[in-house]
């Protein structure tokens, strides 16, 4: 069961194609994309920004997404939002994109027993606003 469940993931993941900055310059693609998926993550911390201007983070009115630390130390956003992706709309991101304005509300050490493509699959490919929404993803994420 187990390794079925994570074959259907890992075509999930080679199907659905995800906005990824790099490390560097742009979006990351072929090795580099798998490699970043197939990396275990270490640390997440459920994170809350508030949305547009305002500066009151308040239940629905506030955006959420999960901070991955991984082996390397290097950090990843992972987000959804309504037209986030094309196929997807949990997307992944540079941490260092984020701004000031975000504050973490809950933290869990992995331990590398997840991957950042376990999370993306966690977070869903589907976005509705009141049943599938960035805070949904963003609980099921930190709770897998």
């Amino acid at each position: 069961m187990c390794s079925s469940r994570r074959l259907v993931c890992a075509l999930v993941l080679t199907l659905l194609p995800v906005s990824v900055e790099a490390w560097s310059e742009g979006n990351l693609s072929g090795a580099e994309l798998t490699r970043l998926y197939n990396s275990p993550v270490h640390r997440a911390e459920r994170m809350k920004q508030p949305l547009g201007s305002s500066s009151v983070i308040l239940g629905p009115l506030s955006h959420s997404g999960v901070r991955v630390t991984l082996g390397d130390d290097s950090m990843w956003l992972i987000h959804k939002g309504a037209d986030f992706g094309i196929s997807s709309q949990t997307v992944v991101t540079s941490a260092r994109n984020m701004g000031s304005d975000w504050r973490v509300v809950k933290e869990g050490n992995f331990l590398g027993r997840k991957t950042v493509g376990d999370f993306v699959a966690t977070g869903g490919s589907n976005y509705n606003f009141l049943f599938d929404n960035c805070h949904w993803a963003s609980i099921r994420m930190m709770n897998q």
